[in-house]
């Protein structure tokens, strides 16, 4: 029985480190000091105070004028839409990018969005079918709108491609307690502090029940978005022109990115394929992951999980006190909290052996929980910037981590410069 008190506080530190109702633009990355942002890099259509995020949802919607809104209930159906989000407020181009290479800016810069409109509602799963010969066989007409849907959502990522002149997607994954709104604004910040690289593609699952017990209903609803994150993924990858994903999860978002992923690449290799090559994930980044360490252990290792992905990068911090919350409560050792030496010789040895997962410890974190800093910290804002844009291996000249042992890393101050 868990006793109340630590229940209570579990979802009391949870809740805040759940992102709040007023954003602002995130910190500059040390990579783009100085006046270092790449605006050059940025293609023309991109080069706007006002920018679509693009997202895919299976929240249920909650009002839909004069702007679409979505809550924490849950939807049979995704969507796929954009929400126009504006960077500061009233500052033109110029004036952001200077704003986006400074260390202290004269003022902050909030986010906030225009409008969130629907660009494309599938069909409600599951779709109807028949068992012929003991196997599912889908329903003609409901196949039939299915691939009209894929079509059209497949058409628009390629044109989206063609403005981004890359023909790469940036998705986030959200965690625990997270609203619509929380998922569009992340990305916003990684997107921007990429140099507005790719597409960018926000996926937000029904997070955000509130309450004593919220924690458990996302953990629910965590599982229940499981298909269609994998749907979505899978409409992507069978796009030809696209060459690669990029995924970022947050702490519960993080189970929910690598349970759909281990489906789809046991699925792939059953057909007898790589699924390196079918599935074009790049770069998987897993930052203060909410994952019980011997879970992380079967899907990294024991599943040949990592050699399924180009580069999978974990970032973790000791003093994350969420994550620390859920370990207790849990009873499982959490992913995002652990340091080199929490981890056993034969277990080192094992790590060593997965050649494209790499570990980073982070330090110098600041913010009541230590668990947001994914958006805060201009180390991490650095590093995530720099695999988005080049995907370089760690200890290299444009990741210059510092080994601590295997692969394990560290950040020095001011990373990376």
């Amino acid at each position: 029985m868990i006793p109340f008190k630590r229940l209570l506080a579990f979802i009391t530190v949870l809740t805040l480190a759940a992102c709040s109702a007023e954003r602002v633009l995130a910190p500059t990355p040390n990579v783009f000091l100085d006046g270092a942002y790449p605006q050059g890099d940025v293609p023309a259509a991109f080069q706007a105070v006002q920018s679509p995020i693009f997202y895919v949802t299976d929240r249920a919607a909650v009002s839909t004028a004069p702007s679409v809104t979505y809550g924490a209930g849950r939807s049979n159906a995704m969507v796929f839409g954009a929400s126009t989000v504006s960077f500061g407020q009233g500052e033109d181009w110029v004036q952001l990018t200077t704003a986006s290479g400074a260390t202290k800016r004269a003022s902050k810069l909030p986010l906030s969005i225009v409008q969130t409109r629907e660009i494309l509602r599938f069909d409600a799963t599951p779709t109807p079918f028949r068992v012929a010969n003991g196997r599912p066989v889908p329903v003609p007409a409901a196949l039939a709108s299915y691939n009209r849907k894929r079509a059209a959502f497949q058409a628009e990522v390629r044109k989206q491609m063609r403005l981004a002149d890359r023909q790469e997607v940036v998705i986030f994954v959200h965690g625990f307690n997270n609203s619509f709104e929380d998922a569009v604004f992340s990305l916003a910040d990684i997107w921007h502090f990429s140099g507005r690289s790719g597409v960018p593609i926000a996926y937000s699952w029904p997070a955000g029940a509130g309450g004593l017990f919220g924690y458990f209903t996302d953990r629910e609803s965590g599982e229940f978005t499981v298909f269609h994150l994998k749907e979505f993924l899978r409409q992507l990858a069978e796009i030809p022109e696209l060459r690669k994903i990029h995924i970022v999860a947050h702490s519960r978002g993080t189970d929910v990115t690598t349970t759909a992923l281990r489906e789809m690449i046991i699925a792939v290799r059953n057909q007898g394929r790589n699924p390196k090559k079918v599935l074009k994930i790049a770069n998987l980044i897993l930052a203060a992951p909410d994952l019980d360490f011997s879970v992380v252990r079967q899907r990294l290792i024991a599943e040949g999980f990592g050699a399924s992905i180009g580069q999978i990068t974990v970032y973790m911090n000791r003093g994350d006190t969420a994550l620390g919350l859920a370990q207790r409560l849990m009873s499982g050792e959490r992913f995002g909290r652990l340091s080199a030496g929490d981890v056993g010789l034969e277990e080192r040895a094992i790590f060593d052996e997965v050649k494209t997962v790499n570990f980073v410890n982070v330090e110098g974190v600041s913010g009541l929980t230590g668990h947001a800093y994914y958006r805060t910290n201009r180390n991490v804002l650095s590093d995530i910037a720099v695999l988005i844009r080049e995907s370089p291996p760690p200890g290299s000249a444009a990741r210059p981590l510092v080994r601590i042992q295997g692969n394990f890393w560290t950040m020095p101050e001011r990373y990376p410069l």
